[in-house]
Parts: structure tokens; sequence; C-alpha cells
């Protein structure tokens, strides 16, 4: 009996144990280090514009205007919706399924998976004249894993900037200077590709739009 309650002893206190060092000092201590070293990016990396929060660096947007970078394909829309999105349909469902993320995650062989890409590329095409089918980069077509990718390759900025600077009235050398200024090296100057946050760029091209009217 007392073995019994030696046992039941010894397991509160391992459990109190860890409660305070991985409940309170372990997340307090991260916490504390963050905040300290790494603010911006530990509040989500929050960008402003004349002091109002737009948007994260981490975390791509729609943009429908020509004057702007088009991302990444995305099945949830940049979980961007309308007032329309939440009112029933005939059948009773509503388009706004709540703020997530997620792909389309479409087999190769499933039909619906072509008629997307194929949707997608003639809404481009559309909206860049000048270029041709097979020169659009693949990850214009393709949807990330999440859904809310802020970023695009250098191509695929670049052949944007003939659109842009037409809808925008920038000149092609200053949309060219935007991508340059928003474009992120290999990580560790080794793995994956350069990449352009199509957001920061778009912010950049809306900031040189105000400065030059």
């Amino acid at each position: 009996m007392n073995r019994f309650w030696d046992n039941v002893k010894q397991a509160i206190m391992v459990s109190f144990i860890m409660f305070v060092v991985c409940g309170l000092i372990y997340p307090v201590t991260v916490t504390g280090i963050a905040q300290g070293l790494f603010k911006h990016q530990a509040n989500g990396s929050i960008v402003e514009v004349d002091g109002k929060a737009v948007g994260s660096e981490k975390l791509g947007q729609a943009f429908t205007s020509a004057a702007f970078f088009k991302g990444r394909v995305s099945s949830i829309n940049y979980n961007v919706y309308t007032q329309e999105d939440i009112v029933p349909d005939n059948n009773g469902e509503i388009a706004y399924g709540g703020v997530s993320s997620g792909t389309f995650n479409y087999a190769p062989s499933n039909p619906e998976l072509t008629k997307r890409i194929e949707g997608d590329i003639q809404a481009f095409l559309q909206a860049n004249p000048t270029i041709k089918r097979q020169d659009i980069p693949a990850d214009l077509m393709t949807a990330s894993g999440s859904g809310l990718d802020p970023h695009i390759s250098v191509q695929a900025a670049r052949i944007q900037i003939d659109r842009i600077a037409n809808a925008s009235g920038l000149s092609e050398k200053e949309i060219e200077k935007i991508v340059e200024a928003n474009t992120e090296g290999r990580a560790l100057g080794l793995f994956g590709e350069e990449k352009v946050n199509f957001l920061m760029a778009n912010l950049a091209i809306f900031k040189q739009m105000k400065d030059n009217e």
C-alpha cells in the first residue's frame, strides 16, 4: 500500500514538474526570445501602409487589377471572400468555407486538373495578349500546397511586366527595379531557386503609382 502511494506521489510530482517546464517556463522563454530578437516575424510579419495593416509578408493575396502581379493559383482564393459568398444558394450551400489553407489535390489522371489548368491558361493569355502559351511559367499554373504562397518565380514576375507597365502607367524599367528589389535568393545560398514576393512587389507598385500622381 505504501508503495502504491509512493508511485502516486511520484507521478503527481513528475506531472507537476513537466507542467511547469513545458507549460510555463518553455513557452515564456521562447516567446520572450522571439519578441526580443524577431519581433516582426513573431507577430506575423505584418505589412502596413499608411499605418494600416494590409497583409503579411508570408501570405499571398488575390489581385484582380491588371496593374499588379498575379500570384500562383489558389484553391482557396487566398481566403478572399465577399459578402455574397456567405449567402446560401438555392441548395442552401455557401461559397465561404471558413479561413483555411490547402490545395486542389487533383491526381494527374483527374480530368478536373486538365480542365482547371486549361481555364487558367486561357485567362492568363487573355490578360497577357503578348505572351505565348508555351512561354507561361509552370508555377503560375500550378497551386502551392498551402494555397497561400506569396512567392512566384523570377520568370513568372518578368513575364507580367509588359501588362503591368501598360496598366499602371509605370515604365518597364521601374517595374524591373521593383522585381529586383523584391527578389529573394536561394536559402543559405544553396537550396531552392530565386523567387519574388509578389505581395511586396505589388505594394511597391502601389506606392510608386501614388508617388507619380
